[in-house]
């Protein structure tokens, strides 16, 4: 049992049972829809396969759909992959033409609109970089800084440039309502600017009447510039190192990382640690020393969750990179349980100050008495996120009577989600917890855990007990 959460992508290379049940049994807590790949056809059928998979499973598993955003993309090349030359001039229009290593189009239509004289252009990830020389006849020409070959459909960043164009373009909300219709967990919004983008898109989805978290996805300069407001305004946070890495100076990532994770600490949201975190596994079966530290790093971090991206959707090896990320999290939790350091950290919410201090006396409890694990009742899932957020050194049972609360809190660190009926009292959810931890073996009758649940169980904000149990095999 591991306590950091792992995120797969689904893609061609996982989405079959005898591949989704492995990955689950390696740890995989939630699956990825990347939406700028594939149709709706293609995720429905997706989903449907998983679907089957998870109803048949034990362990809780969420289902996070992530919108493209307001990706700027050059268009067809041809030749593809012929090279671009430092020093050479390329012309950039709002064309879906085929162009050229001297004249190609981008599908942003505000492209010459809002680039301006002596802004940088990234291309394919910073493969290639450009600086903006002049613009004339709706053209935008461009010296080559920094040449390579030239491919179709390659991502453009532009990082020193405010785009008109929204956070949630026409296309996401064709997606946001594909995820309403098949009841995603989860909605990852990208390229976000500012609070404003990710309270838009939870207006949209309360008048559905959609219980969908919202992550908002970290990966431009201006959203450092607002970077609490954009916390505090989602349910979770994720890291997109990609992006970042290519808007802004690739030294301040790691920074730029920590940074994140220790405000989402102090202000109780979950945080997840994004791209190329197993990068070499998508071709290789074993991962570089270097790739092992960075995910190491992350859960020392504190990171809520890592996310494989192209390892498990499109890498030949989706099984080893989940196996291995999992043995990298249990040899680093392991470490951190006994970090003294780690222990003592402990978070600042204004939000259920009350729920907070709870939270915090039960690490206290925890540790004074060796407790074997939690256990709490969580209706809503705000408990058990602020108990994760103590970094408690066991196991967090969370039960609820609500299955996309339980599927949620698949996001939180060291919480396993169990749905529940509502027990009519604390002694019915004692003898639950009791039948449930020796179920599983995870500790034996005589032992000590904490209960943490409220005297009107299955109410929203009810609860206010802390109670040590003793283990019982009683019926």
């Amino acid at each position: 049992m591991i306590k950091t959460k792992i995120i797969a992508t689904l893609g061609p290379s996982c989405n079959r049972p005898d591949i989704i049940e492995p990955m689950i049994d390696n740890g995989v807590d939630i699956f990825r829809l990347n939406f700028s790949h594939g149709t709706f056809d293609w995720h429905t059928q997706s989903l449907k396969v998983l679907n089957a998979v998870r109803k048949q499973h034990r362990h809780t598993t969420a289902v996070m759909g992530d919108l493209c955003g307001p990706k700027i993309r050059i268009g067809r090349i041809q030749p593809d992959g012929e090279i671009l030359k430092e020093g050479d001039e390329v012309r950039i229009v709002h064309s879906e033409e085929q162009g050229n290593i001297e004249r190609f189009g981008t599908n942003y239509e505000y492209f010459s609109q809002d680039v301006k004289v002596d802004q940088r252009i990234f291309i394919d990830d910073g493969q290639i970089a450009l600086r903006v020389i002049r613009k004339d006849n709706y053209q935008t020409v461009c010296k080559v800084m920094t040449g390579g070959p030239l491919h179709s459909h390659k991502g453009i960043n532009l990082p020193d440039t405010t785009i008109s164009k929204p956070s949630i373009t026409e296309r996401d909300w064709e997606c946001v309502d594909w995820a309403i219709r098949h009841k995603v967990d989860f909605l990852a919004l990208s390229f976000v600017k500012s609070a404003e983008a990710i309270n838009q898109l939870k207006r949209y989805l309360g008048k559905a009447g959609a219980d969908i978290k919202v992550v908002a996805k970290i990966e431009t300069p201006q959203a450092l510039t607002h970077l609490e407001s954009i916390i505090l305004a989602s349910d979770a946070i994720l890291v997109a190192r990609g992006d970042l890495g290519v808007e802004m100076d690739l030294a301040e990532v790691p920074i730029i990382q920590k940074k994140i994770t220790l405000i989402c600490r102090r202000l109780g949201r979950p945080v997840i640690v994004a791209t190329q975190m197993l990068q070499s596994m998508i071709d290789r079966p074993v991962a570089t020393r270097a790739e092992v530290s960075d995910v190491a790093n992350a859960i020392m971090d504190l990171t809520d969750a890592v996310m494989l991206s192209g390892e498990t959707a499109v890498g030949k090896y989706p099984l080893k990179a989940t196996d291995t990320i999992r043995r990298i999290a249990r040899v680093t939790e392991n470490f951190v349980d006994k970090d003294k350091d780690v222990q003592r950290r402990t978070i600042v919410t204004d939000e259920s100050a009350l729920t907070a201090a709870m939270a915090h006396s039960v690490g206290t409890i925890v540790h004074d008495i060796s407790a074997k694990l939690v256990a709490v009742w969580s209706q809503t899932g705000t408990t058990a996120r602020l108990l994760s957020k103590e970094r408690i050194s066991v196991p967090i049972l969370a039960l609820s009577s609500d299955q996309r609360t339980c599927n949620q809190m698949s996001l939180h660190y060291g919480v396993i989600p169990h749905c529940q009926p509502i027990p009519e009292n604390i002694d019915r959810f004692a003898q639950i917890v009791d039948r449930y931890i020796i179920s599983r073996k995870w500790a034996q009758v005589g032992e000590k855990v904490v209960l943490v649940v409220g005297q009107c169980i299955g109410i929203a904000g009810a609860t206010n007990a802390v109670i040590v149990h003793t283990i019982s095999d009683r019926q």
